[in-house]
């Protein structure tokens, strides 16, 4: 049974609510897959949007895998179970096992069968000469003084499936532990039990043969995630439950952002600091890192990916904090004074997750403007003093933050540059630049977060 026809079906595992979307908080920040055999969650970040189909769910939760298996290593597959214990490595080869089932729909729900040569004597059929000329007498026939040999019957090639060998019993093993870990992604059912087969040790030793000896890429790929499978078991104890994910999904969300949109080399846009010592060596410290730099249009972004709940909220509290803030600003005022960037081409953005189906600011784009930040020790006259707040659909950047999006690009760079049409911040006098007196700006349905009255509070919260 293929994949498409298992499918349709079987309808009794629902998926959806096998699905959950975190909120960030406390105790809700992983990630990924928790399994065992009985049961299985998938665990979403922060502003997914679930599909409504059971089709379009599962094709999600195998792009959930890639981004994680893209963007994660094994640091970031650190889990505090709970506060009294040591984080526990998640070290599950989930590529591995997803791809020997995927392996086993496509040829049909069979398992991997090597086919062996069987030569027979017949007239017809596939010759093989050099066996045909060792076994059979030919016929002399002479003609005008010329003699040749004529064969009447021929040694025949033909491939016949064996399906007793032992890399086939590997392989049915390999598929049953699959199904047992990761066949609910596919169908709600399980195939029959692999039978006898090699112990781990051995099947490793056969598995790795097979990998040295063939030059076909699918082969290859099967016998390197039966392989990995196999030395995970090895491995590993027989704790029924696993884990794939992270509960630091920040570090992912800031290397979406800057795959997306971001400049490969933003080295050269770091701001140093060094210590010079009276006594020994100068050192230098940890250069500021901004999460992204992109350049659109001979355009500067300064982009910092915050993986914070205010697009799920709504709530103040939820937004960057004044230290983050006031090293966006830095990171602006290096360009301008040490690279030489225009400071009419220059912007600072805050890149945030949000749901564009359901959210507080009555935006309908994957990409948005919910306000900006500012810093009460600076006069704010130039662009990259006064810090945008953008949200972007999660769910939309997981699945566009390849292959030059270059749409993506010009809609982000176009919120940004909403603060070309805000009107200047304006302060009571130099020596009390904490007390707003007025902000005034266009409004804009895309851009508005909260009333007027909220918003002026924001800012001066952000100010303190």
């Amino acid at each position: 049974m293929d994949l498409d026809s298992a499918s349709n079906s079987i309808k009794e595992f629902d998926i959806k609510k096998h699905c959950h979307v975190n909120t960030n908080e406390d105790g809700d920040r992983f990630v990924g897959i928790k399994a065992d055999s009985d049961n299985a969650m998938v665990y979403f970040p922060i502003g997914y949007e679930l599909p409504k189909t059971d089709a379009e769910i599962r094709t999600d939760i195998k792009h959930l895998i890639q981004v994680l298996s893209e963007f994660t290593t094994k640091d970031d597959r650190l889990l505090a179970i709970n506060k009294f214990t040591a984080p526990q490595l998640v070290g599950f080869p989930i590529n591995a096992y997803k791809n020997v089932i995927e392996y086993y729909f496509s040829i049909g729900g069979a398992y991997y069968v090597e086919k062996e040569q069987v030569y027979t004597t017949a007239s017809t059929g596939k010759q093989d000469w050099a066996r045909t000329a060792r076994k059979q007498m030919p016929l002399v026939q002479s003609r005008n003084g010329v003699s040749s040999f004529v064969f009447t019957q021929f040694e025949v090639r033909s491939s016949t499936p064996n399906d007793t060998k032992e890399i086939t019993q590997i392989n049915r093993f390999c598929v049953y532990e699959a199904f047992k870990r990761l066949g609910w992604l596919y169908v709600p059912y399980m195939p029959e039990e692999s039978g006898s087969h090699p112990d781990i040790k051995t099947s490793i030793r056969i598995v790795q043969n097979k990998l040295a000896t063939t030059n076909d890429d699918r082969k290859k790929s099967l016998f390197r995630s039966m392989n990995d499978m196999l030395e995970y078991m090895d491995e590993k104890t027989s704790d029924k439950q696993f884990y794939f994910g992270t509960d630091d999904f920040d570090h992912v969300w800031e290397k979406l952002i800057d795959r997306a949109f971001g400049e490969k080399d933003k080295n050269k846009y770091f701001p140093r600091s060094r210590w010079l010592l009276d006594y020994g060596k100068y050192k230098e410290k940890r250069p500021l890192i901004p999460d992204t730099i992109m350049i659109y249009n001979d355009k500067y972004y300064v982009l910092d990916a915050k993986y914070y709940k205010y697009g799920l909220t709504g709530i103040p509290d939820h937004l960057p904090n004044g230290s983050s803030i006031n090293k966006q600003i830095t990171y602006g005022e290096y360009l301008e004074k040490n690279k030489n960037v225009d400071a009419k081409s220059l912007f600072n953005a805050f890149i945030m997750p949000y749901n564009m189906a359901k959210n507080y600011f009555s935006l309908t784009s994957f990409v948005g403007n919910i306000g900006e930040a500012i810093g009460d020790w600076r006069r704010n006259k130039k662009y990259y003093e006064r810090i945008q707040g953008i949200v972007i659909d999660t769910r939309y950047l997981m699945y566009h933050y390849s292959g030059k999006p270059i749409k993506e690009k010009a809609a982000l760079a176009e919120s940004i540059e909403s603060v070309l049409s805000r009107k200047e911040i304006k302060f009571t006098k130099e020596s009390s630049l904490s007390k707003i007196v007025s902000y005034a700006r266009k409004p804009t349905d895309s851009m508005v977060a909260e009333d007027r009255g909220t918003y002026e509070i924001l800012l001066q919260n952000l100010c303190l």
